[in-house]
């Protein structure tokens, strides 16, 4: 079955940095506008960072803007955000699947999403 896997994640202080990956299974990834989730306790899902297909485009949360870039290498499968500047609000398990502004379905099930905590 088609997968999504999330990884990078750990825990970093306050002002640090990390990359997450998102690896896919499918051979038609180039064709998906695709996007970075999280979910924090007590929280909706929400979107924070999109990325068009052919990475033309890309979209941010404004609470993440300034600090974390998407991007995607469509030969790899993959798909990345690099984060900066980290804050403990930040603090979340953050998943990949598509940007539901572009596609009416998900890319694949969730997966299991790469927990990012930022503390002191």
């Amino acid at each position: 079955q088609v997968q999504l896997v999330e990884s990078g994640g750990g825990l970093v202080q306050p002002g640090g940095s990390l990359r997450l990956s998102c690896v896919v299974s499918r051979s038609d990834f180039s064709s998906y506008a695709m996007g970075w989730y999280r979910q924090a306790p007590g929280k909706q899902r929400e979107l924070v960072a999109s990325i068009t297909a052919g990475s033309t485009t890309t979209n941010y949360a404004g609470s993440v803007k300034g600090r974390f870039t998407i991007s995607r290498d469509n030969a790899k499968n993959t798909m990345y955000l690099q984060m900066n500047s980290l804050k403990p609000e930040d603090t979340a398990v953050y998943y990949c699947n598509t940007d539901q502004r572009y596609h009416s379905t998900w890319f694949a099930p969730w997966g299991q999403g790469t927990q990012v905590t930022v503390s002191a």
